[in-house]
């Protein structure tokens, strides 16, 4: 059964971490490890794909003497768990392939290699745990393995910060969904995913779980406002690592909600989809916005997560809406646009912090005011690079672009609906997903402009080279599949039909037989697309072009240096930078988003100093949530500190009062 497959090669990634913690100083470790990991997570890949392709089929159940006595550990694989286990297992082979060569440079291999396959080995675990106990605690086990994945480079104090936040934030979010499973399991205490789903749940038990769910899964996938461990940690972990986490850890995270809200807990009500539809598109602009003022490479990649975690989250949003209104077709639709763009973020956030990475290893840089002219230096880099910022840029004949473009035809459909608060909140968060596919385009229009052209600010970008062969690979493959779900989504859909047709009762219309390979979300007349005759159109004008200009063009050559305005011996440093890229959009959103303030220092006529600008940018976020309450929390430390130097009759008077306090409780309660 494809099950075991996939347990065993869970079993071979356990093992893999145990080797690699005893041959940690060994020589070979690095690519015997990374070497493991791949082939354990290709079989896996395989497994899921062959389950998925089957029309996910019946589900497969496997129950092992683990976890509570009473209850043992359940694994289930249906078609969800099968289509989330290949973006878990294509996400961990590329990273693995990828480390073969990144693996080389980095500084405390030993401190990662244990961590890795741990971490492919619990994302694993949480998509086919089919019981609460075991869920939580692969859950778990994910948040550990990654946290200390965080901590590899612990001597820096911005990464030390960065994991302690990631911890407290994990820790919060098991705990929100551990009371969301023990309202599911109710008074009967039936913690298996089957008896939860047959129950029947009251409408105010649902809320709540929908609520906590959002804590618990948003705070991993990186929700605003429980977003801020993501711009810190995802930055402070090796770049094969952050492209799991950012591409791959978060989807397991959407994996919890949609496992949960659309499977465990019943059939959602309208007013829920728009609470899930406000903090998709408050988190789908914030995020952009927040990326598109960054000048560290890593960090606005992160911020591009949050973003697109927005996306997928509205779509989600919208199945719930047109569920709640019967209209399964609609909820269908949106359904399938959520996990293709789950899919999608996966595929191009992976490859751009592969592309990060070579970039780091190349230059020892990731601010981007310190880089340029990589694009000679490291031209299969800069192409790879390229094509993932065009992908997540949205645009055709690339995959970001199909995902996208079901998603605003789920959006279209909202004027059927029946409530008018779903007819005026979906077309204003469509809005706002116009808006942030707007962005995300300047954004890395910017990210790629000043990381791979113009001229090298630094003898450090001067002196990059190529990335070596694994890490081409690596990113090749996945451009390659970039380009493939963009050109044949057909495959894609039909592919995901079984997973919303257990969820909803419906599914898309089957698009691989249609002429020319085109895709018809609902009917021909509303709207299509053809990815393929894209692709084809684009190819052949393009060679056509390349055909004119060699065949009349004049043969002579003639180079000369780019127009400098007059000035003959410019410094790169006059360079078009990523904070002067970003500033228009600063003045427009700055003082609303950011409370953004400029400081300019103009030495009057005869003083020799340089102008200055400085630009001063507010988290509100952070400031206005989790600040008051971390000066909370060390107000109360400090004046509870002296409970430690208490006497021995102190305590036991204490806890004397604190058992009186209790049982008085419990008297008045009962």
């Amino acid at each position: 059964m494809a099950i075991a497959i996939l347990l065993w090669c869970i079993a071979a990634l356990i093992g893999t971490a145990v080797v690699a913690v005893a041959a940690a100083r060994s020589r070979h470790a690095m690519r015997t490890v990374y070497a493991l990991c791949f082939a354990a997570c290709g079989i896996a890949l395989s497994a899921a794909l062959f389950h998925l392709a089957a029309g996910g089929g019946a589900a497969q159940t496997l129950t092992l003497p683990l976890g509570l006595p009473w209850l043992g550990a359940w694994f289930r694989l249906d078609a969800l768990a099968a289509f989330f286990l290949v973006i878990v297992n294509l996400g961990g082979a590329a990273a693995s392939l990828y480390g073969l060569g990144y693996g080389r440079h980095e500084p405390a291999p030993h401190r990662v290699l244990p961590f890795f396959a741990a971490f492919l080995a619990g994302m694993n675990l949480v998509v086919l745990a089919d019981d609460a106990f075991t869920f939580l605690l692969s859950w778990e086990f994910m948040s550990l393995s990654s946290w200390a994945l965080v901590m590899t480079h612990h001597r820096e104090p911005s990464n030390l910060r960065a994991a302690y936040i990631y911890i407290v934030m994990a820790s919060f979010g098991t705990l929100a969904l551990s009371l969301a499973f023990g309202l599911l399991a109710g008074s009967y205490v039936q913690y298996g995913f089957e008896a939860i789903r047959a129950a029947e749940h009251e409408p105010l038990v649902a809320a709540f779980v929908l609520m906590l769910v959002l804590l618990g899964a948003g705070s991993k996938a990186g929700i605003v406002p429980l977003h801020v461990w993501l711009p810190l940690a995802h930055p402070a972990a090796p770049s094969h690592v952050s492209a799991l986490m950012s591409g791959v850890m978060t989807k397991v995270a959407v994996y919890g909600f949609v496992r949960i809200v659309f499977d465990l807990r019943g059939d959602p009500v309208w007013w829920e989809s728009m609470v899930v539809l406000g903090l998709g598109g408050g988190t789908a602009a914030l995020g952009i916005l927040h990326a598109l003022m960054e000048k560290d490479l890593k960090r606005l990649l992160a911020y591009s997560t949050i973003e697109n975690i927005g996306v997928i989250f509205v779509s989600l949003g919208l199945a719930m809406a047109f569920q709640a209104n019967a209209m399964q077709w609609a909820a269908a639709l949106a359904l399938t646009a959520a996990l293709f763009h789950a899919l999608n973020h996966s595929f191009f956030k992976s490859l751009l912090f592969f592309g990060a990475g070579a970039v780091l290893t190349a230059t020892g840089e990731r601010d981007m005011e310190k880089l340029g002219g990589l694009i000679h230096r490291m031209p299969a880099t800069s192409f790879l690079f390229l094509a993932g910022c065009m992908a997540i840029s949205a645009l055709p004949p690339l995959n970001g672009f199909v995902s996208e473009w079901l998603i605003f035809q789920a959006v279209l459909q909202s004027p059927d609906l029946l409530e008018w608060g779903l007819r005026i909140m979906v077309p204003a968060v469509g809005g706002l997903l116009a808006l942030s596919a707007a962005l995300a385009a300047a954004c890395f229009v910017k990210a790629f402009g000043v990381t791979f052209l113009g001229r090298p600010r630094t003898p450090a970008a001067e002196r990059a080279g190529e990335a070596d062969r694994f890490s081409i690979a690596a990113m090749a493959v996945l451009a390659a599949l970039c380009l493939l779900a963009g050109v044949l989504p057909g495959f894609v859909i039909d592919g995901l039909a079984p997973v919303t047709l257990a969820l909803i009762g419906e599914s898309m219309p089957v698009q691989a037989s249609l002429p020319w390979l085109t895709v018809v979300p609902i009917a021909e007349s509303r709207s299509s697309y053809n990815g393929l005759l894209v692709f084809l159109f684009i190819a052949v004008s393009a060679s056509l072009a390349v055909f004119v200009i060699h065949r009349f063009a004049s043969r002579a050559l003639r180079r000369a240096p780019a127009w400098d305005c007059g000035f003959p011996n410019s410094s790169p440093l006059t360079q078009y930078t990523a904070g002067g890229f970003a500033q228009p959009i600063r003045r427009v959103f700055g003082t609303l988003a950011f409370r953004a303030v400029e400081h300019v220092d103009m030495p009057p006529p005869g003083d020799t100093r340089p102008a200055r600008l400085t630009v001063e940018l507010h988290d509100l976020v952070w400031e206005w949530l989790y600040a008051p309450v971390e000066r909370a929390i060390g107000f109360a430390a400090v004046r509870l500190n002296h409970l430690q130097f208490l006497t021995i009759r102190q305590y036991l008077t204490l806890v004397f009062l604190a058992l009186v306090t209790l049982l008085l409780a419990l008297a008045i309660w009962s």
